[in-house]
């Protein structure tokens, strides 16, 4: 053999793991202390709850939905502090004893809560359908030549209670004959007309008779604006069921006399001469039919922008 071959030598290295100076196990053991943390936090939590809390914690797990449905101590919806067990942090010194502090639960019931959320959507869209009314009346005054000349007469607005339309007099066009309940040929034709529109709705209907301030005849114990405002209230309500409104949505029907301005700068003006009719909403409807006298309902109410639906150019009238 050549001295010029040199032998192949293979050297071959055996690695070893760094066995327990590997990093393997921090990872393990970090998982254990954590684990360890949240079981111990765990117990102290447990240790630091009402007796009754921990029967509510209990009950939800036994049944959640009959908790979650009626409310109760597993629920969650604990309003005091973590009770015993440890320090309270309102204490200057001294520790609770566990059971020592009441259980203050605010019991969400979820009935009352379905409830309060179906009558606001009730009521959004019952104000939606009142609105609607509104535009096709206005839609009809304007269609209508009739009752197009009397537009100025004819005062429409959503309150409180409603939909409300007025009918108001105007100096040389009144709606009754003086200090009469004899309604005019023309108002007739507006309450006919208006009428049949309050159909397409199944809301109750209030009408109310106003006056102006001007005292009828000789005032005194007889025949006043009382009566006067009240008989001019039901012979608008005998005309619009004679214009094809259904009788039984009548409500409500009454005279307020001179008590209920609507231009309380110049009580005798022509304008407080006025029939109110007002589609009621299903809240001011229950008020007037709750006789126990926990509703509060304002009669002949007004909305506080009268005013400014005042047609131009009113002057004062005559009495009545």
């Amino acid at each position: 053999m050549s001295d010029d071959v040199r032998p192949i030598v293979i050297k071959r290295i055996k690695k070893v793991a760094g066995g327990h100076h590997g990093g393997a196990w921090k990872i393990a053991y970090a998982d254990f202390v954590t684990a360890m943390m949240a079981f111990f936090l765990l117990m102290w939590l447990l240790g630091s709850t009402a007796k009754g809390d921990l029967k509510g914690i209990a009950d939800y797990f036994l049944n959640p939905l009959k908790i979650a449905s009626q409310g109760g101590s597993g629920t969650g919806d604990s309003s005091s502090i973590i009770k015993g067990g440890g320090k309270d942090l309102t204490r200057s010194s001294g520790q609770v004893k566990d059971g020592d502090l009441d259980s203050k639960q605010k019991t969400l019931n979820l009935k009352e809560t379905n409830s309060e959320r179906l009558r606001k959507e009730f009521e959004a869209r019952e104000k939606a359908m009142l609105g609607e009314l509104k535009q096709n009346i206005e839609k009809l005054i304007e269609s209508n030549p009739a009752l197009k000349q009397f537009k100025n007469q004819l005062l429409i607005d959503v309150t409180s209670e409603g939909l409300r339309i007025q009918i108001v007099d105007e100096q040389n066009r009144p709606m009754f004959d003086s200090s009469s309940a004899d309604l005019k040929p023309y108002t007739k034709i507006i309450l006919r007309e208006i009428g049949k529109t309050f159909n397409a709705v199944p809301n109750k209907v209030s009408l109310t008779g106003h006056t102006d301030a001007v005292p009828f005849g000789a005032g005194g114990s007889g025949f006043s604006n009382w009566e006067l405002s009240a008989n001019r209230a039901n012979a608008s309500r005998r005309e619009l069921i004679n214009g094809g409104m259904d009788e039984n949505k009548v409500l409500r029907v009454v005279g307020l006399a001179s008590t209920v301005l609507f231009d309380k700068n110049d009580p005798t003006n022509s304008i407080n001469r006025r029939i109110s009719i007002i589609v009621l909403n299903k809240r001011s409807e229950e008020a007037l039919l709750q006789e126990d006298g926990n509703a509060s309902v304002t009669v002949g109410n007004e909305s506080p922008d009268a005013e400014a639906l005042t047609p131009a150019g009113k002057a004062e009238g005559t009495k009545g």
